[in-house]
């Protein structure tokens, strides 16, 4: 732009922020092909989807893992695979961000050997770690360790990169996932900010980073967060960060250069409020979820990575992709936005707005902190409680019709979409065979190794692992021996432990002022006085490594209110351990929740495993993404009812579900 600009505009235009697609599925070889074509479409950087096997620290030959091998990102296992998921990409050169948490420490250690492969100096190399285990135990589920060990592992991850890799962000605090489990504005803002100060003082007080270096470990913490479509609250909620991530920075570590105070994050917008009816009106949620961190320029993402169309039909396509990169390209080169300073500097009604988050987000951290810090709030089950309850209360208002989500609640009548007219070829299939192809893969990798070297390794990982030294020595250690994602999660397992989060039912209710209710609270209660049993007893089951288990704890919470004795053990659990609740527990139903894709191979596991057991005739309902052939196929295969996003009334899928017990028990 010319420097003699019109008043108002910028001297020079600002530049664009970095432009990812999430991506990743199937393999390595397959994730690589699909990276190159986005960066061939002006994607400006990499943001790499890891399957739930890699995230939860499992091989794909391990029990967990059948049927989610590449299914909802790639499959990383061994060093190899690393090698060739970024062949041909020189990463000295990319800004690589890579959704990873529990095992974040073992996923760099991984990407660095590679870089080094390539002959990069670790120093040029940028990129961000997820690796915020918090939000894990409240709203995603891939933790693994006990919340103390976890933050060890951040903790050495962080002084690691500090001395290494100084132009890599260590850990990504992410408020996302917490939106999309109910958070409000408020609780967003106050629990992201209490993870960041676990961090950052778990950093502090673990010896391994001089005090005069605070500065530059805050200046390297980023932030991942959630945009929503009421995009002006959402540019407030931004606002507010920064605020209150300026004075925490200030006041609580001492950082007096206010560019290493600067509030920094990249952005994935709301994937969870994608709808599978009219799912056309997608675009426009995108469009103006993006809004709400591109326009105000003092509070603008750094990166940004828009879902597609059909996220709430199954994995997007390549085609799907390229369509929401395109809207951030229209919007960065075609549009005048990148032209102008602030647009809200000076408005009277953003700074009401966060004022308001600001006070409120304080005195959440504030409550956090004197509890004892967040991980105290995650094992008491404060924060997951209060979550939950402001799940309950969204659904309660979508229900109601308080909130209108167009084309679900409201406005529903509607044409053909020609978007969805192909059915299953809407979205991308992942073959079957990926899987069978990993097993035997990783089986030939461990075969080929010095099994030695692999011993030695391990065992200087769980010797070190009891102690307090730095982790990633060993852990580098171990990449280069050949061991794999599995055998060093497994090791760390033996000495730190393994852990289940609280559910946070305890705290949920969400059915006040639903007329309907009533209702079915009576049918519940007659159809167990017919089977002359107390009480209905619904068991709730997460089969596989999916730990996205909002919409099941919202069924689990309903039912209850309903009258159901609700069975919920949590996420992450096998085939026979949900058929041995089942049948232990004595229930009249089980109800399984997938949404990672591969209900067509462990809902089967389930059923197959109750007729084993002489309860076939125990009825099974599912809920899930579910595209319309599969739910065909669970039909066939013996469930009872298949739910998907586009069922939104819960006490309506209550009253469904005592529907089923009763034609299960001919009544």
């Amino acid at each position: 732009m010319d420097e003699k600009a019109p008043a108002g505009r910028l001297p020079e235009r600002d530049r664009p922020w970095v432009m990812r697609t999430y991506a990743g599925h199937s393999s390595a070889a397959a994730s690589n092909a699909l990276f190159r074509r986005n960066l061939a479409k002006g994607q400006t950087g990499l943001s790499v989807a890891f399957d739930l096997p890699t995230q939860t620290g499992y091989d794909p030959d391990h029990e967990l893992a059948a049927g989610e091998v590449g299914r909802v990102g790639v499959p990383v296992a061994h060093l190899g695979d690393m090698r060739a998921l970024f062949d041909g990409i020189p990463l000295a050169d990319m800004n690589t961000s890579m959704t990873i948490n529990a095992p974040a420490m073992w996923l760099l250690a991984l990407y660095g050997t590679v870089a080094a492969e390539q002959g990069a100096e670790l120093a040029r190399c940028a990129g961000t770690t997820q690796n915020d285990i918090i939000k894990e135990y409240l709203s995603r589920g891939t933790y693994i360790f006990p919340p103390a060990a976890s933050l060890r592992l951040t903790a050495d991850l962080v002084a690691y990169t500090l001395l290494r890799m100084p132009r890599w962000n260590p850990v990504n605090v992410c408020s996302y996932h917490l939106q999309e489990a109910g958070a409000t504005p408020v609780q967003e803002v106050g629990f992201a900010l209490a993870t960041a100060v676990a961090v950052l003082d778990a950093v502090r007080d673990c010896g391994q980073v001089p005090p005069g270096r605070m500065g530059d470990v805050v200046a390297r913490i980023s932030f991942f967060v959630n945009a929503g479509v009421r995009f002006v609250e959402e540019t407030a909620k931004m606002r507010a960060f920064g605020v209150l991530w300026d004075e925490i920075a200030r006041d609580r570590y001492g950082v007096t250069d206010p560019r290493q105070r600067r509030f920094r994050y990249g952005v994935q917008v709301n994937s969870l409020g994608l709808t599978e009816a009219q799912p056309e009106n997608n675009i426009q949620r995108i469009v103006l979820e993006m809004l709400g961190v591109t326009l105000s320029r003092d509070a603008r993402a750094r990166a940004v990575q828009l879902p597609a169309w059909n996220e709430a039909l199954g994995l997007p396509r390549p085609f799907d992709q390229q369509w929401s990169l395109r809207m951030q390209q229209v919007l960065a080169y075609e549009s005048d936005l990148l032209e102008y300073p602030d647009l809200f500097a000076g408005s009277h009604v953003m700074t009401a707005l966060v004022d308001g988050i600001v006070t409120g987000a304080r005195a959440e951290l504030e409550k956090v902190l004197e509890m004892g810090g967040v991980v105290a709030a995650v094992e008491s089950g404060y924060l997951k409680s209060a979550l939950v309850a402001s799940l309950a209360e969204r659904r309660r208002r979508l229900e109601s019709g308080a909130d209108t989500v167009v084309g679900v609640n409201r406005f529903t009548e509607t044409e053909p979409s020609p978007l969805t007219a192909a059915g299953a070829d809407a979205i991308e299939q992942v073959d079957p065979a990926v899987e069978a192809a990993a097993v035997a893969a990783v089986r030939e990798w461990r075969a080929g190794r010095d099994g030695a070297a692999v011993d030695a390794a391990l065992e200087r990982l769980r010797a070190d692992a009891a102690t307090t030294a730095n982790l990633m020595p060993a852990t580098l250690e171990c990449v280069r021996a050949g061991v794999t994602t599995g055998e060093w999660a497994g090791a760390l397992r033996r000495v730190f432990g393994e852990y289940r989060a609280p559910t946070g039912l305890a705290g949920g209710t969400g059915a006040g002022g639903d007329a309907t209710l009533a209702a079915v609270r009576e049918r519940v209660a007659a159809t167990a006085r017919e089977l002359g049993s107390g009480r209905l007893r619904l068991l709730v089951g997460k089969p596989g490594l999916d730990g996205h288990s909002n919409g099941a704890e919202q069924i689990a919470v309903r039912a209850r209110d309903a009258g159901f004795e609700v069975i919920y053990q949590g996420i992450r659990l096998t085939a026979g351990q949900i058929v041995a609740a089942a049948v232990e527990e004595d229930v009249d139903l089980v109800g399984l929740s997938v949404l990672s894709g591969s209900h067509l191979a462990v809902v089967p596991a389930v059923l197959d495993g109750l007729r084993a057991a002489g309860r076939g005739d125990l009825p099974v309902v599912v809920g899930g993404i579910i595209p319309a052939s599969d739910a065909d196929a669970l039909r066939a295969a013996g469930v009872a009812r298949v739910f998907t996003p586009k069922d939104f009334a819960l006490t309506g899928i209550v009253d469904d579900l005592v529907t089923v017990v009763r034609h299960a028990n001919d009544l």
